[in-house]
């Protein structure tokens, strides 16, 4: 069956039940999966053939929220600005602040005296308790009314959250304080009223609750408040990631320079980039040659230089000169746009963890009124009078509100994926950071991933006579790299390279071969400056008949023993020199093992090499353990293998044949710099190339799973330690209010911490 996924965001969710019943009731449709984030406020939908986004708007409407579909803007829309229709959440989401500051700052100014008057006999005058009334309702009735509307829309729909235990129980408090002053002794003149820690028993004809009603609303509009601000906080590095990207760019048409916004961009556009602008799109350099700032991507302090041919990603900054970039993906395909995309999933799905506190959220409100109601028999019935009974029961419905458990997992994961973003590092989702705790093994493909991946000459050896005559160094790498630069192999690329810049030139410049032939296998031959040069396998320059081939038997057993490619040279039938070529291994390399072996993993390396040049990387880095001479369909068998031994296997690679492998890994890192099948494959994105942001990512997987374990901890424990104490009497109500809303606030105070990862 086909199905296809909209992204809904959700408004009016104020607790875990609200979040858990939205997904229970969308789940129920058929062959629809949702997944309902309280933080992000935003529902994940997966649903089949027939169903209509509608209907799944008009399901949770009917649940008494809010609903619309978020359409991601499409790559030739015009840019955000000039689309006036498309609903903003980053803009309402300072308002809803804003709002709840309003109605916090007045509620305050209005409970503060209430409060006052209540604790502190002193100040009670013979008609106080009148001006407590007058002060306490509006913010009841007024500051409380969010509380109140929520609870009567989820009344009618026969559901209950936090917002229907918030509003019993300042209603209830506000009631009964009604009914002792119109009705009871409470509104008599002289009327005197003690504030006491826990219950006291006595009647409850004179016994006030305007400071616990007004009291308790003012302390949760509170923490509504700093829960918003610290959403907002939480979710600014993926705001700060969609917003890097350029708005305008200068696009060649018809050789003049014409600005557009960066929306109207398509593919194969040329356009200008100028030293400090940022570089509009992902593309490739067609003129130009400059250096690029990309750490707002990938954290890498150091600029990148690039030249004609070179890759250039959006969003990134010209540090250098003037560029022609031509544009090879826009819109929802760039880079940038990949890497938002990956955050934002990873922030909208759920741990198991987080699923374990929605089902018992689901549940909790109920049990809750229940208990409120038993508590409230007992204490009658143990005689301690209505006012006891009455005041347990207020402080249970107020302290066991369970914000923060719906709050613990979400905004961990918004604060730990953006933080990773902004260091390079994209969580592909919460399942994630659970299998990187189980994590004892990390195999590391070789090339691409401990070395550059890109092949360098290390040394020239060139043949010299007894009396010191024969080839000089700088005529062999000028005939070697004239030939060779006719190659389009890794090894004759690096030859060619390595020869023009020992000889300052450039390849270019270098002599043109003629009757050039490549010799599969074995390496190249050709005339260069009227000699007939040979360059390649030993066994080449044997069959051509080369003499003097045993004095480049040390030179060639000295780079293979180092792990080197050896080019054997020669020209007019004689041998001339060797050539030592190999993949350079990674400076930082050597430091990430160390950093991967500190976090208790074993690394292992993982290759299609030769045993001796993988060898020989594996002791510059401190690898022990190598797999070499693999082949690419065979790279999975070995993480299966190694599987099969017990141990949990982390897999780091970058290449298409390393794609089956990172999948089959019970955790598959991805180098960003590699291909598109790897990066998919994989369950971590490392956008730089650098091995040691293998590690950081791993350390900030492992430290945002401890987060949300000790906020689900904090939030869960809070509740069980907490109940009993209220039960039992031995908490006020109204410090039972200021005690739940501490709890929310801790729980994303907690989470805020993983910002200063580093």
């Amino acid at each position: 069956m086909n199905t296809s996924e909209v992204e809904l965001a959700v408004g009016g969710m104020t607790c875990a039940s609200c979040s858990a019943r939205i997904e229970r009731k969308l789940n129920r449709l058929d062959g629809v999966t949702a997944t309902v984030n309280l933080a992000t406020e935003k529902a994940k939908v997966s649903y089949p053939e027939g169903v209509d986004v509608a209907d799944l708007v008009a399901t949770v409407e009917k649940l008494g929220y809010t609903a619309h579909e978020i359409v991601p803007p499409k790559p030739d829309a015009l840019a955000a600005s000039d689309a006036p229709n498309a609903p903003s959440e980053a803009a309402d989401a300072p308002a809803e602040a804003d709002a709840l500051l309003r109605r916090l700052l007045v509620s305050a100014a209005l409970a503060v005296p209430v409060i006052v008057l209540a604790m502190v006999p002193a100040l009670q005058f013979t008609y106080w308790q009148w001006l407590s009334l007058t002060l306490a309702a509006p913010v009841v009735v007024w500051g409380g009314l969010p509380f109140h509307r929520a609870a009567l829309v989820n009344a009618r729909h026969g559901a209950a959250t936090m917002d229907t235990l918030v509003s019993l129980g300042t209603l209830a408090a506000f009631g009964w304080s009604l009914w002792a002053l119109f009705l009871g002794t409470a509104g008599e003149p002289g009327m005197r009223h003690g504030f006491d820690l826990t219950v006291e028993r006595g009647g409850g004809s004179s016994a006030l609750y305007l400071e616990v009603a007004a009291g308790v609303v003012t302390f949760i509009l509170l923490g509504r408040y700093l829960e918003a601000r610290s959403k907002r906080r939480a979710g600014a590095a993926l705001r700060a990631l969609l917003d890097l990207g350029a708005k305008d760019v200068a696009v060649l048409r018809e050789g003049r320079e014409v600005r557009v916004p960066v929306a109207r961009l398509a593919v194969g556009d040329r356009f200008v980039v100028r030293p400090g602008e940022k570089v509009a799109t992902d593309g490739r350099v067609v003129e130009g040659a400059s250096a690029v700032d990309v750490s707002l991507l990938t954290g890498e302090s150091v600029p990148v230089d690039v030249a004609v041919g070179d890759a250039v990603t959006g969003a990134t900054v010209n540090a250098g000169g003037r560029l022609v970039v031509e544009a090879t993906r826009v819109g929802a395909d760039t880079q940038l746009a990949r890497m938002a995309k990956l955050v934002e999933d990873a922030q909208s799905g759920k741990a198991r963890v987080q699923r374990l506190a929605d089902r018992v959220s689901a549940v909790f409100v109920p049990v809750v009124i229940a208990l409120a109601v038993g508590t409230l028999g007992f204490w009658l019935g143990n005689g301690a009078g209505p006012a006891a009974a009455f005041t347990a029961a207020v402080a249970v419905l107020i302290i066991a509100c369970p914000c923060a458990l719906g709050l613990a997992t979400p905004t961990a994961l918004l604060v730990g994926t953006g933080r990773g973003a902004q260091l390079g590092i994209l969580i592909k989702g919460p399942e994630v950071l659970e299998s990187t705790r189980r994590v004892d093994t990390v195999v590391l493909d070789k090339t691409g991933t401990v070395t550059t991946g890109r092949m360098t000459l290390h040394e020239v050896y060139a043949v010299y006579a007894a009396d010191g005559t024969g080839t000089g160094e700088k005529e062999l790498l000028r005939l070697a790299g004239g030939l060779e630069h006719a190659s389009e192999h890794p090894v004759a690329r690096a030859v060619a390279a390595g020869a023009a810049e020992r000889l300052g030139l450039s390849v270019d410049a270098l002599p043109a071969p003629e009757r050039f032939v490549n010799v599969p296998g074995s390496g190249v031959r050709g005339t260069v400056d009227g000699h007939a040069v040979l360059a390649g396998h030993e066994r080449l320059l044997a069959d051509a008949g080369v003499t003097g081939l045993d004095a480049l038997t040390e030179a060639r057993a000295r780079a293979e023993a180092a792990g080197r490619t050896a080019v054997l040279v020669a020209w007019d039938g004689a041998a001339r020199g060797v050539l030592a070529v190999a993949d350079a291994v990674k400076d930082t390399s050597a430091d990430a093992v160390r950093a991967l072996r500190e976090l208790g993993l074993s690394p292992v390396l993982l290759t299609g090499d030769h045993q001796a040049v993988a060898e020989a990387v594996a002791g510059r880095v401190g690898i022990e353990t190598v797999y070499a001479d693999v082949l690419p369909e065979d790279k999975a068998a070995v993480v299966r293998r190694l599987q099969g031994e017990g141990r949990v296997v982390a897999m780091v690679g970058d290449g298409v044949n390393d794609a089956a492998a990172l999948a089959t890994a019970d955790l598959g890192l991805a180098m960003g710099t590699g291909t598109d099948a790897a990066i998919e494959a994989g369950d971590l994105t490392l956008v730089r190339g650098d091995l040691r942001a293998a590690a950081d990512a791993i350390r900030l997987s492992r430290r945002t799973l401890t987060t949300i374990k000790g906020n689900l901890c904090w939030a869960f424990g809070y509740n069980v330690a907490a109940l009993p104490l209220a039960a039992a009497g031995l908490l006020n109500p109204m410090l039972a209010g200021a005690a739940m809303a501490f709890s929310s606030v801790f729980v994303v105070t907690n989470s805020l911490r993983l910002r200063s990862f580093t």
